[in-house]
Parts: structure tokens; sequence; C-alpha cells
């Protein structure tokens, strides 16, 4: 088989899938926007915006396993269902957001005090509307030297995070429980389902750097035993295994080259 034959062939079986799935390409969000969740649907009862919770500027500073294990917060958008009273008591975002702790520097802002009024600071940082020249222009601040990555924020995340761009809290005091931490494993290669198509490389070590072991097992990756599960790309897209987290926050599928690294033996 010619291997332009074979382009042909899986850029048709692509095309395939997303006809069997309405056959509308998605709109690529701005790099400001790309993991941006709201944290309730509507107005809260006060009258103001929901929250709008931006990944890049919690991701430049902390691991997600802080904030999704330790923490305790869900990885499906408004699962948590966090109260104004859950963050008065240190809770959530309430952990960090207290008044007392710091940033480097720069002191962190309470969140939802009860002498705050809702029309001012600090509520409006976080009951604000997603899209705004504010928060852009943070971002564009922030990331300006960083490397860069073809989607998502286009932010290289892994590359910062090597060459100590940005540093990762992985604890914090009063709320995380420190243990031993576990071993990681070799990387390892799965063979795709398609035939030509290069092999993906996944690698433990790049993972729980961000991640550690328990924001995956059990609950996204039950077979810990390699071979046990078979994975499709129409589970990822559906958000299952590595679904949960890319395309929503860490980088998106439709950057094959990134997963498929290694040649056909």
């Amino acid at each position: 088989m010619t291997r332009p034959l074979l382009a042909l062939l899986i850029l048709l079986s692509f095309a395939a899938t997303a006809l069997a799935e309405g056959g509308v390409r998605k709109v690529r969000p701005r790099p400001y926007l790309f993991g941006s969740v709201t944290m309730a649907s509507g107005a809260t009862p006060t009258g103001t915006p929901a929250v709008t919770f931006d990944h890049w500027s919690h991701r430049k500073a902390f691991t997600c396993r802080l904030c999704h294990v330790d923490l305790g917060f869900a990885m499906t958008a408004g699962a948590t269902q966090v109260r104004a009273a859950d963050n008065a008591r240190g809770e959530f975002c309430g952990a960090c957001h207290d008044g007392k702790r710091r940033f480097g520097e720069q002191p962190l802002f309470a969140a939802c005090r009860p002498d705050a009024k809702p029309s001012a600071e600090p509520c409006t940082r976080c009951h604000a509307a997603a899209a705004s020249p504010d928060r852009e222009k943070r971002f564009l601040a922030f990331s300006a030297g960083l490397p860069r990555e073809r989607f998502g924020n286009g932010i290289d995340w892994e590359k910062s995070e090597i060459e100590g761009k940005i540093r990762l809290q992985d604890t914090l005091e009063g709320i995380s429980v420190k243990r031993k931490p576990l071993g990681v494993r070799e990387d390892f290669d799965l063979t795709a389902n398609l035939e030509g198509m290069p092999e993906i490389l996944f690698s433990h070590k790049k993972h729980t750097a961000w991640a550690g072991c328990e924001l995956c097992h059990p609950d996204l990756f039950i077979g810990v035993k390699r071979g046990t599960t078979r994975y499709s790309m129409v589970d990822l897209f559906a958000g299952r295994y590595c679904g949960a987290c890319h395309d929503k926050v860490a980088f998106p599928q439709s950057d094959c080259q990134r997963c498929h690294t290694q040649p056909v033996q």
C-alpha cells in the first residue's frame, strides 16, 4: 500500500467518525478560554454571574492531583456543587483563598467572605464572564515566555515544567496527607488499531508529575495490567479514559502526533 493511499484511508476513517457524530467540526476556543469551566449554571441567589474557573491560572502553580484528590474537586464540571459556605470554612477554593495563604510574595484573596459585597472585589474576581479583555490580558502576560504548542492553550505545559519555567506545588499544608510516593512505572507503547498508524508511547513519568497515581487509578483506568483494557478513539472522544482530561484541560486529542509517536514495528 502506498503512503498517499494510506494517508487517504486514515483521513476517510476520521471523516466517517465525524459524520456519524453529526459531521460538524468543533470551533477551537481562544487559547485563554481553553480549559475554562463554568462552576454553576445561571446566576447565583445574590444575582452575580456564575463562577468561571480558569485552569491555566492555577495549572501554572499547582498539580492536578492537589486539587482533584486532596481538595476533592470532581473531574466533571458542576459535579462538586461548591457553596460559598464551603469556601468560608476553608474547603475547596477556600483552602487556598482564605486571605492568609500566599503565593510567592502575593497574598491570596479570601473567597466568599461574609462581609464581601457581591458587586465588588473579591466576588467579581470569580463571578465573571469567561470571555473578557482582562482575562485575555492576564493570560497573554503569563504565557509570553513559555514554550509554544499548536493546540489547547497554545502552551507546552510539559516542556514548561521540565525546563523549570513553572514549578508545581503538590501539597498544601494543613490539607494534604503526606505519604511516601509510589514508584513510577516505566513508559510503554500501545499498538494502534489502524494499520500504519504510529504506535502510542505512554509515559507514566510525565503523567505522575501532574496527576500522581490516584487521579487515574482506579477511577479512570481500572485494569492496571497491560493489555487488560482495549481503548478506542470513540471512547476517548466520549470523555472516557484519556478523554477525561484531554480535550478538556490537557492538550486536545486532535493533536495526534503528541501520542502516536512510535514507528510501527
